[in-house]
């Protein structure tokens, strides 16, 4: 019997002792790593400023910290440059150098920090060239890894191999490059039948920090395959395709191609005689005008009417209604999709003589809406044997 109390006794100073060892071995509330982000600290540079700031930390303790900036190079301008420094932690101040990538400045950093409640303060200088910036900065908050890696979703939706354009628009082309080859990128496009949007052309904070920009382009439907594969064999590309553009497919048709064919290639005259013929009916104009865009394959109609504020006056308005055709999706197809914007008007006295000087304050919106209520889209879908998306069945009918 006491052979057996003796056992039972040392089972259980072994696994109090065991037990008590895990505890030394986990002590997990108070020294837990973590890696919490301040995605905004607001003040710095003269609150241009895109600023990251990377804290590891043990418990509440910050180890190591990594302080990221893009700003403005110049003033307010679009053009911007950024610095990444690796700072040292000594209590609650950080401190560290490096230099600007773009201009190559030096940098240098003192911040200190100080937790309040659950927001955090900062002051201290930083310095980039001669330029010295005041940072004084309160009410921050941090935000855990996930959080940070949630926010940093890229802007651009290129697709290279769409199953048809009621998401991507036909014309509409987004190249990703590598920042060091966007330059020539460009310039191999100089003299070609594209058309590069101004607005992807500045490097923003995002396109810094990726190494890697979204330019958009514009082009025909029918040389757009063609363009996307030359992007896709330039150096430095890194992906190329279709995007969103102009087209909404709300106000798209999708219609038979054989009528408006010939040779194999669209018919261009034919089709745009016979859109202008049916919206000088909705509209009640006359057609002035047809164009197709040589770069974009995009159509400009316009048209005429008296009009009917003062009668008297000879006023004319001047409708104009731009429209896209291309195949209904990538590559070959015996169905042609066209899409047609909302009018727009404007006036003007055209009468011999002597002119009535106007402005014009109205929303062209609003015209616009009125005009598609005469009727345009469901007029064209009858004149072309067409048919229309059906949003809530994601179909054509």
């Amino acid at each position: 019997m006491r052979a057996i109390l003796f056992c039972l006794a040392t089972l259980l100073m072994a696994s109090t002792d065991s037990a008590s060892a895990q505890m030394k071995l986990s002590p997990k509330a108070a020294s837990s790593s973590e890696t919490r982000y301040f995605t905004s600290i607001e003040g710095m540079m003269g609150g241009n400023a895109d600023v990251i700031l990377k804290e590891m930390r043990q418990g509440k303790t910050v180890t190591t910290a990594v302080l990221d900036v893009c700003y403005p190079a110049n003033g307010k301008s679009a053009r911007k440059d950024r610095f990444v420094a690796n700072l040292s932690v000594d209590g609650q101040t950080l401190t560290g150098s490096t230099q600007t990538l773009t201009g190559k400045q030096p940098v240098t950093i003192k911040l200190s920090r100080k937790p309040t409640d659950d927001t955090f303060e900062f002051r201290g200088q930083i310095t980039i060239g001669s330029t010295v910036t005041e940072v004084v900065s309160s009410d921050n908050y941090d935000i855990s890894e996930r959080e940070f890696q949630d926010t940093q979703t890229t802007g651009d939706t290129i697709n290279p191999a769409p199953k048809d354009f009621t998401e991507v628009s036909p014309e509409a082309i987004g190249v990703r490059v590598k920042l060091d080859e966007a330059t020539d990128l460009l310039k191999s496009l100089k003299g070609q039948p594209v058309e590069v949007s101004l607005a992807s052309l500045p490097i923003t904070c995002e396109a810094l920090r990726a190494g890697e920009q979204t330019i958009n382009l514009s082009v025909d439907p029918e040389r757009s395959a063609e363009l996307i594969a030359k992007l896709k064999s330039m150096p430095g590309v890194v992906a190329a395709g279709w995007t969103t553009g102009i087209v909404e497919i709300d106000r798209a048709i999708r219609f038979p191609a054989a009528e408006w064919r010939d040779g194999g290639r669209l018919n261009k005259d034919k089709l745009a005689g016979a859109i202008s013929g049916v919206l000088s009916r909705t509209l009640a104009a006359t057609p002035a005008s047809a164009s197709w865009d040589p770069a974009t394959g995009q159509l400009r109609l316009t048209f005429k009417r008296p009009n009917q504020l003062y009668a008297e006056l000879g006023l004319t308005d001047t409708i104009e209604v731009t429209g896209l055709v291309s195949t209904d999706k990538p590559g070959a197809s015996d169905r042609l999709m066209l899409w047609i914007g909302s009018p727009s008007t404007t006036t003007a006295d055209e009468a011999s003589g002597a002119k009535l000087n106007l402005s014009d304050e109205s929303n062209n919106e609003e015209e616009g809406e009125q005009l598609d209520d005469n009727g345009s889209i469901d007029a064209l879908v009858k004149e072309l044997k067409g048919e229309r998306w059906d949003a809530d069945k994601s179909v054509w009918k």
